[in-house]
């Protein structure tokens, strides 16, 4: 609306000219209304569609939320703080219909210091079956040679929420303990 009275008054072009000054019609916009003189609609974003925000008003709907701690002034203990320096090397077994395989991770960086599975060229020709206890036992094996190559000779295996420390699993982690390394296991 104001947008249409500005056009109509500047198309008139009423100008007065006094002087060497030019005169340009006023117009007066109380800005102690009830909208304080504020824009009415939301701003638009680059791509010309509105970034609904969430609920602390930090983020656009479109990223992805991160999980908010249920207290988050909750103490952590020095345990807590200080696990991934004293236990640095994890072990992960992944056990499938159809293979095998286990590493060794570092947690802190994040990189796998042993690798053993019986997709590998080098496995698959050996063994007669690539799932069953005996595959098992020999990638425990290979996977304690390479650790020891490395210069690990400790780990630490936490189970996966749908595993349990039984069969297969257990195949891998004594043939582990067999042949060296040292395992510490965390049953919840």
């Amino acid at each position: 609306m104001l947008k249409q009275v500005i056009g109509k008054v500047l198309s008139k072009r009423v100008i007065s000219d006094s002087g060497d000054k030019l005169l340009l019609p006023c117009l007066y916009l109380p800005t102690s209304s009830f909208h304080v003189g504020r824009v009415h609609c939301a701003p638009r974003s680059f791509f010309g569609v509105e970034d609904f925000l969430d609920d602390d008003n930090s983020r656009p709907y479109t990223y992805k939320k991160e999980k908010k701690s249920k207290s988050p002034n909750k103490h952590v203990s020095f345990k807590q703080r200080t696990v991934a320096y004293m236990e640095p090397f994890t072990l992960d077994v992944f056990i499938s219909k159809r293979f095998v395989s286990a590493s060794i991770t570092h947690r802190v960086t994040c990189k796998q210091v042993a690798v053993a599975g019986t997709n590998s060229k080098d496995i698959k020709a050996v063994l007669k079956s690539r799932s069953d206890i005996p595959a098992c036992l020999s990638i425990g094996q290979i996977l304690a040679e390479r650790a020891r190559d490395a210069d690990v000779y400790t780990a630490s295996y936490t189970p996966r929420e749908r595993d349990k420390f039984e069969g297969k699993i257990r195949a891998v982690v004594q043939s582990l303990i067999d042949n060296g390394i040292d395992i510490k296991v965390y049953l919840d």
